[in-house]
């Protein structure tokens, strides 16, 4: 395997771990591996092997093409049940919710323009709490509408989104929530050739591209899991 590839798997792997909260020993336990193992292969001290990675694939339920070559998400398609009622039953107690349990809101990621994060994750567009494997604490649940992502992302799924704080930290050919000044839109991110302007690109071959100034996005949230909602919300 190539050095940079190499160093570029590496990355994927403690971002990772990050992600899921993990600390080396845990994530070493959870995939399989000795601890001294994981180390040395976080450090560039051992070549990764493809039985290593294998077992991050399959242990984690990750995405190898994504871990691999950075496309695709991180972690494959989800198909989870929520129904209304059971989503109501979950609403937080005066004791709290379960630290792993991630918020669900009533509210269109792709609606219309909003004046940001606050409005779109309001406390009162809650309208239950999920458990779901391998996802991030910080992770919050919202609905898509539009056929633009389609067939990846159909019109009403839910997706799980991360708020980024480094806007300069792009994750090339991942899908985003991006905020703008009028709307906001799900797409994936694009390099341009002018490093000042991204590229918008949808999954719909229907949908043309757009160029867009880095400096034109306010926000930018990470689509990190895609929920098929059979009865929805």
């Amino acid at each position: 395997m190539e050095p940079e590839k190499n160093t570029e798997i590496i990355a994927r792997i403690k971002y990772l771990m990050k992600e899921l909260g993990m600390k080396q020993v845990q994530f070493a336990e959870r995939i399989g591996v000795d601890t001294s193992n994981l180390s040395k292969y976080l450090n560039a001290h051992m070549p990764l092997s493809d039985s290593f990675l294998n077992r991050i694939v399959v242990n984690l339920g990750v995405s190898k093409e994504w871990l691999l070559n950075g496309t695709d998400l991180p972690f494959a398609k989800s198909t989870v049940r929520i129904d209304a009622p059971d989503a109501r039953m979950a609403l937080p107690s005066d004791s709290g919710t379960p630290s792993t349990a991630i918020p669900v809101y009533d509210v269109d990621a792709t609606a219309g323009s909003v004046s940001g994060r606050n409005e779109l994750f309001a406390s009162e567009n809650i309208v239950g709490w999920v458990n779901l494997p391998n996802m991030s604490p910080n992770c919050r649940i919202v609905r898509v509408s539009g056929d633009s992502m389609a067939p990846v992302i159909m019109d009403g799924d839910f997706v799980a989104v991360r708020e980024l704080s480094n806007l300069s930290q792009i994750y090339w050919g991942q899908i985003y929530v991006v905020q703008l000044d009028d709307f906001r839109l799900v797409k994936y991110l694009r390099r341009h050739t002018d490093p000042n302007m991204v590229v918008l690109r949808s999954e719909n071959p229907n949908y043309d591209d757009m160029d867009v100034r880095r400096s034109d996005i306010h926000e930018l949230l990470l689509v990190q899991h895609i929920l098929h909602i059979n009865s929805r919300l």
